[in-house]
């Protein structure tokens, strides 16, 4: 059996780990051939694929990015798109793919999948919000980029005693903002899930002041205040109907500044967010979910997601993960109530 693997969507850490795993397991225990399709489903369109064997996977795991390179193409948008993806893995004798991408990649395989295309899905994002899965990989190592980013922003707030608003990535979900603000002791947790007051948050940073700290405010770059908007950066959209969110950040140091007569100042983390080595879980996790979808090819097992449920890596039917965004947990919001806005 020939398998093809590519990576679609924003890349995150990981995602080495996981070719490595899929390709290490595919070739020793199962004797399987592979192919690499570069630039996620864009190599797909274009028949741009490249072999991949165990001496090209040496030493990829603690690298961040892909090997095979990322794009955000929806091949439903393009001409013949279904055709020119069947053609080229007719053309390269490629029996089943390896779908490595978050909510938008893993969309087109449930749609290929329901178009008689032999794939199986893995999830990956740093926002977390893939249903079916507890955790994907990329997210622990951004939480912990913007962990120690806020440690070091508590210390320069403080020395100059001003608010420093933290803008990390989260279009619809605040599992970044969520995680690493309380890790990182943020004051303000401002999330997409959950419209914020802005006067509510001017209250808590002014009661922060008045206790002799300084305030940091975390807020997702989908977060939006009541009857407000969404911060848009420009209004092109990308082939899933997405726009460049960008902004809230600046917005909300503007506002607490006006509001409470304090000096406020923005740091946007962005793609620093989504770069270097991943994290000891991103490795494990990766590497797991690599092991097992290689396993539900060889069983013909089409169609479905890996993810991971308590400690168990286990199949889910793709349809479903794709329904819905997974956001933060209501029931967090009473937990952690103290941090939002």
């Amino acid at each position: 059996m020939r398998v093809g693997l590519l990576t679609g969507g924003g890349d995150c850490p990981g995602l080495n780990a996981v070719i490595r795993s899929v390709v290490r397991k595919g070739v020793q225990e199962y004797a399987f051939d592979f192919v690499g399709l570069r630039d996620g489903w864009l190599g797909a369109l274009q028949d741009k694929v490249v072999p991949l064997d165990i001496p090209s996977v040496r030493g990829i795991l603690p690298r961040g990015g892909t090997i095979l390179g990322s794009s955000r193409t929806n091949p439903f948008k393009h001409e013949d798109g279904l055709r020119r993806v069947r053609d080229t893995l007719a053309a390269h004798d490629v029996d089943a793919l390896v779908v490595i991408g978050g909510e938008d990649t893993l969309g087109v395989a449930a749609e290929l999948s329901r178009q008689g295309v032999r794939l199986v899905g893995v999830p990956k994002t740093i926002d977390n919000d893939v249903s079916g899965t507890d955790y994907t990989f990329g997210f622990d190592t951004a939480v912990g980029i913007v962990t120690e980013a806020i440690d070091r922003l508590h210390t320069t707030a403080e020395s100059h005693m001003r608010t420093l608003v933290v803008e990390v990535m989260g279009r619809h979900s605040g599992w970044i903002a969520l995680h690493g603000g309380v890790a990182g002791g943020a004051n303000v947790i401002l999330v997409p899930e959950r419209p914020f007051d802005i006067d509510q948050v001017c209250e808590q940073v002014k009661s922060r002041f008045e206790t002799n700290y300084a305030p940091i405010v975390v807020v997702a770059e989908g977060a939006v205040p009541r009857e407000g908007q969404l911060m848009v950066k420009d209004r092109m959209l990308d082939e899933f109907g997405h726009v460049r969110l960008s902004g809230i950040g600046e917005w909300l140091a503007r506002e607490i500044s006006e509001r409470t007569g304090t000096d406020a100042r923005t740091t946007v983390l962005g793609h620093v967010q989504r770069g270097g080595t991943p994290s000891a879980f991103d490795r494990w996790l990766a590497t797991r979910f690599g092991l097992h979808a290689i396993d539900a090819v060889a069983e013909g097992d089409f169609g479905v997601m890996v993810a991971l449920q308590g400690t168990q890596i286990v199949r889910v039917p793709l349809a479903e993960t794709t329904e819905k965004t997974k956001g933060v947990d209501p029931s967090l919001y009473d937990e952690f109530e103290v941090f939002f806005g």
